[in-house]
């Protein structure tokens, strides 16, 4: 299995448990605002579970990317290049993903938590992300 598949393969993985820890935050009613799936599904113009499967498609593709930019991501352990990773990722989702979705810069009209709740849930995915990717690149 090449570097690519195996990024793929990690990021499917992570997005599996960034999803479970989104559904379990909705379950809890923690910051019901920040529904990231609905979101998607408001900006894309399409239904709830076709947002989904959108949602996967990006963690996959973001897994690949993981694997093209492995070797110049800071960092020596994969689990640190993931962290790194997933950091990387939420910046740009609050710089570029939440304005477009109408959240404002940082997600800050949805509350001061938003940036700091979606911050932890990116370091969710980048450590599985950098942890599968390592086991799978053995």
């Amino acid at each position: 299995m090449g570097n690519i598949a195996k990024g793929v393969t990690a990021g499917i993985v992570a997005t599996v448990v960034l999803s479970v820890l989104m559904v379990a935050k909705s379950m809890m009613g923690l910051m019901p605002q920040l529904d990231v799936i609905s979101m998607l599904s408001r900006m894309m113009g399409v239904a709830v579970p076709v947002a989904w499967v959108i949602h996967f498609m990006i963690g996959a593709i973001w897994g690949a990317l993981f694997a093209v930019l492995y070797k110049a991501i800071p960092g020596k352990e994969a689990v640190a290049k993931g962290l790194v990773f997933g950091s990387a990722a939420w910046l740009l989702m609050m710089l570029m993903i939440m304005p477009m979705a109408g959240a404002g810069l940082f997600g800050m009209k949805l509350g001061m938590i938003a940036p700091v709740m979606t911050w932890m849930l990116h370091l969710v995915f980048g450590s599985v992300l950098g942890l599968v990717y390592a086991r799978r690149a053995r």
